[in-house]
């Protein structure tokens, strides 16, 4: 198992289904790499709604801060966690469950050297992560 699904595996738990881990981190993806202004435009939603330090935690080097199901519904709105769950099949209470779960280790991993490079090319390095977990 490499550090990256080790990682995936502490935040989500041992006991969910591959279907549901895949599901979830599908959502996680999708989410980061479609995001209005990539990875800076998220991590600003976060530090306006009052998040930042939680954020800037999952940028930098050192340890991720978590964050609820409850607090990510706050930051992204009711109407995004409503389409996430129309999206996916899941309830509204494990798709932010999950994205809340995934969304620091996502975003530790796209800022290995702890900021954000605007240049990043997300999908390529969202497709790398993925092929890690492989």
């Amino acid at each position: 198992m490499g550090l990256l699904d080790q990682l995936l595996s502490r935040a989500l738990g041992q006991n969910t289904e591959q279907p549901q881990r895949n599901q979830l981190l599908d959502l996680a993806m999708n989410f980061v790499q479609n995001y209005p202004g990539g990875l800076s435009g998220l991590v600003q939603q976060f530090t306006n709604a009052g998040y930042g330090q939680q954020a800037r935690s999952w940028v930098g080097t050192g340890q991720n801060m978590p964050i609820s199901a409850d607090d990510l519904q706050q930051v992204l709105g009711q109407g995004h966690v409503q389409s996430m769950e129309q999206r996916t099949g899941l309830s509204a209470q494990a798709a932010s469950g999950g994205l809340a779960a995934l969304l620091p280790v996502l975003v530790d991993q796209l800022t290995p050297h702890g900021q954000v490079d605007d240049q990043t090319d997300l999908a390529s390095a969202l497709n790398t992560l993925r092929g890690k977990l492989g």
